[in-house]
Formats: structure tokens, C-alpha cells, sequence
């Protein structure tokens, strides 16, 4: 998480990184406000490597860090829609020169989206990040109770 916190604020559109607790489903995860004010917070959830322990420390595995990718246009009509922030907040991982990453990438745009927005992170070692989009607010919004009822654009 941490290292997710310092990767996604050095991307020009983002104002803040913020870890924050108590989600729907999931117990922990980022709030991200980008310099519009709009906001998404997404829930983080990790898939072990294979024979992976959870009572033993994670073996990370270094090699070439994936190349750096221009960061997509983030706003459209001065709104973010809530989906090309997937592929901006991918590209603030990858550009981040971390050699654990092998690939960042946006559920929705690959060949079977998935039914929550979000971004997924393959490392070397064979471990995942998951990062579900829980809430997307435009600026000066709060967190409503239902969790994954996204409007398209922040």
C-alpha cells in the first residue's frame, strides 16, 4: 500500500493518495483525489503467488521494470469518466520504475471486462493486486452507503 501511495502521487492529475479503512467488502484500501477534486476510492485486495504462505514473508522478485507509458488524457468535458481513470491510474504504476511489476492494467479494458471498474497489478514473483473502484465522487462529494453504484464521469 505504501508503496502504491508514493507511485500514484507522483502522477501529475493527482492531488492526494490517502490509505483508508472499513470498506464494503474489503478492509482496507486508497483514496485518491485528483487536482479536479474528484475522488475515487478503491479497495485493495492481494492474491498470494503460488505456494505462497500467508504466515511467511512475501519473496519478492525483481527484474526489468516495465517500460514507462504516456499517461492517457484524464478529462473529458472537465469530467474524469470513471473508467480512462483505470488506465491513468495503471500508468502511474508502471511509470513508476518498480522492478516487482511486470503489468498494471484497467478491468475494463481488456477482453472480458470486468462488471467493477478498477486496476489489477501482476508482480514477478506470480502475486496480484487487486484494485476495485468501491466509490467514484465528484469534488466536495462523501462516500454514499452503497459501495460499486459508479456514475460514469467524476
Amino acid at each position: 500500500m505504501e508503496f502504491a501511495i508514493k507511485a500514484m502521487a507522483q502522477a501529475p492529475e493527482i492531488r492526494t493518495v490517502e490509505p483508508w479503512q472499513g470498506g464494503a467488502k474489503r478492509p482496507f484500501g486508497l483514496k485518491i483525489t485528483f487536482t479536479s477534486g474528484a475522488q475515487i476510492w478503491s479497495a485493495i485486495t492481494y492474491t498470494a503467488a503460488a505456494g505462497e504462505k500467508a504466515d511467511e514473508p512475501e519473496v519478492p522478485i525483481e527484474a526489468e521494470p516495465p517500460a514507462e507509458v504516456p499517461y492517457p488524457a484524464l478529462l473529458q468535458s472537465g469530467k474524469i469518466p470513471v473508467r480512462d481513470a483505470e488506465l491513468y491510474l495503471a500508468a502511474a504504476l508502471l511509470n513508476s520504475s518498480c522492478p516487482e511489476i511486470t503489468e498494471a492494467y484497467g478491468y475494463s479494458h481488456g477482453e472480458s471486462p470486468n462488471m467493477n471498474p478498477g486496476l489489477g497489478v501482476k508482480f514477478h514473483n506470480g502475486s496480484r493486486i487487486h484494485m476495485v473502484f468501491e466509490h467514484a465522487l465528484r469534488s466536495g462529494q462523501t462516500p454514499g452507503p452503497r459501495a460499486f453504484d459508479l456514475p460514469e464521469a467524476v
